[in-house]
């Protein structure tokens, strides 16, 4: 039993994670990219290329997912968002942001494989560490970490306070002379460098796979769902409740009640708390 719920909280905190860089993107465009979940794929798979395959240190491999996480959030804004936004205000970046998405999942598969390839140990421990395995504590530390991160970014720097105001009203953000359209895409590119992140503390658990990111991207949508729009407190308790409601119905029910499980808080929550757990509502003033 305590290994399931040390599982359910290490994957449930993987979803956080992804909630968070949903935030983040969030904050600047109201925009929920639906390559999220493939920035953190892109993590895992290419930490495990540069530490496995080429053999370096894993801080180097760290290094290496983070700034190919920064590099894929650019691509998502310019390629992606950019354009849709200056042209409509309609959904459309749905769209746009699907098709980005299943393009890098195709040419992921076509360089790397198909099969999912186990992710390097990071530091020297016995496999039968069991509860205390880095697999399952790295993914946790890394959610936490951002949060807090994030919690000083938005308070103590000047980028963040600029975050919060387009977030408050871009319009009047622009009309004091803040340019938007760079401060969106230092946004996805912060965003990018967290999801490598993410990606990388959970290749372990989740190995480095090319299909992991649809899957990544609707449960850190749910979680995100769950614990309120814009709330980094809110991702954390909504990916930590997800997972362990998934591990146990998995260790119950078998694993393939996980996805039934999943939607079925989304919907209980969204009927009785349509904002979420710690969102805010939003008042139309009239």
């Amino acid at each position: 039993m305590g290994t399931v719920i040390v599982s359910g909280l290490a994957i449930g905190m993987v979803y956080a994670a992804v909630a968070l860089v949903y935030n983040v993107m969030y904050s600047t465009s109201k925009v929920l990219s639906v390559t999220t979940g493939h920035i953190a794929m892109l993590g895992g798979v290419f930490g495990a290329y540069i530490i496995a395959a080429l053999g370096l240190h894993w801080i180097v491999g760290l290094v290496g997912a983070v700034v190919v996480g920064a590099v894929f959030g650019w691509l998502t804004e310019v390629l992606a968002i950019r354009r849709v936004l200056a042209r409509s205000d309609e959904h459309l970046w749905l769209l746009s942001t699907l098709a980005l998405a299943t393009i890098v999942q195709h040419a992921v598969a076509l360089w790397w494989g198909t099969e999912p390839k186990p992710f390097p140990r990071l530091i020297p421990q016995d496999f039968s560490a069991g509860v205390m395995d880095q697999k399952f504590w790295l993914p946790v530390g890394c959610a936490a970490v951002m949060a807090l991160g994030l919690e000083l970014f938005y308070r103590r720097t000047m980028y963040g306070k600029v975050f919060m105001a387009m977030s408050e009203d871009a319009f009047a953000a622009r009309a004091r002379g803040i340019s938007t359209d760079r401060i969106r895409l230092v946004s996805y590119v912060l965003s990018g460098a967290l999801g490598g992140l993410a990606g990388f503390a959970a290749g372990q658990l989740t190995f480095a796979f090319f299909a992991l990111g649809h899957a990544l991207t609707l449960s850190g949508f749910i979680a995100l769902a769950v614990g309120g729009l814009g709330s980094n407190v809110g991702a954390l308790i909504g990916g930590a409740a997800l997972g362990l409601l998934s591990a146990f119905a998995s260790y119950w029910f078998g694993g393939e009640y996980q996805q039934t499980v999943a939607v079925g808080l989304l919907m209980v929550v969204l009927l009785l708390k349509p904002e979420g757990l710690l969102g805010a509502r939003n008042v139309r003033p009239v």
